[in-house]
């Protein structure tokens, strides 16, 4: 009678252990995202953080927060792809605030994506009062969305919770079934091995 192969088992084994562990990882980060994206909908329905004039001390913790603030010196404009409110493809226009706190040291910056159109010059605005959603992205790291937009432009697609991706249930699913797929393979050839 043929034994069954010691090292090869362990190595199967131990790979469908990881993908299993895999598996319940991507669960947890959904349910971690989740909770996530609940607490960026709560912050998005929340009064607006007023720092002016000056607002260094924003960071993670204010996501999704609207925020007021004024901008004492737009240093430039640059524009990128960008989508409308309406779902059109244009020109999002991009601000970059700078202010200092009269130390020698680098300015305060913040980018501030002032509105969408579907024309490359840069919009006649060179600081003021702003109000937008504080979100991740932009050069900077993160960057706050005017709500209303600035300088004569349209809206753009307002930052939404939702649609932070979270494929991490389907990513799951993979994982258990690699799992699963090299068990039945490895238990098939074995079965082979065994019979012959």
């Amino acid at each position: 009678m043929k034994r069954v192969p010691v090292i090869p088992t362990i190595l199967v084994l131990l790979a469908v252990a990881v993908m299993i562990r895999l598996g319940f990882w991507q669960l947890d980060r959904m349910h971690q995202k989740d909770a996530q994206i609940a607490s960026y909908t709560a912050a998005i329905q929340q009064p607006a953080v007023i720092d002016s004039p000056a607002f260094a001390g924003l960071d993670e913790t204010l996501l999704y927060r609207r925020v007021s603030f004024a901008c004492p010196r737009v240093a430039s404009w640059r524009t990128t792809a960008g989508r409308s409110a309406d779902n059109r493809d244009g020109i999002t226009q991009v601000a970059r605030c700078e202010w200092s706190d009269g130390s020698p040291a680098k300015p305060h910056a913040v980018e501030v994506e002032a509105g969408w159109s579907n024309n490359p010059a840069s919009p006649a605005w060179n600081g003021g009062a702003v109000t937008g959603v504080y979100v991740s992205g932009g050069l900077l790291g993160y960057k706050v969305v005017a709500d209303p937009p600035l300088a004569g432009l349209v809206a753009n697609a307002r930052p939404d919770p939702n649609d932070l991706p979270n494929n991490h249930w389907s990513y799951a699913v993979q994982w258990f079934l690699f799992a699963l797929t090299a068990l039945v393979i490895y238990g098939l050839a074995l079965r082979k091995r065994l019979k012959a």
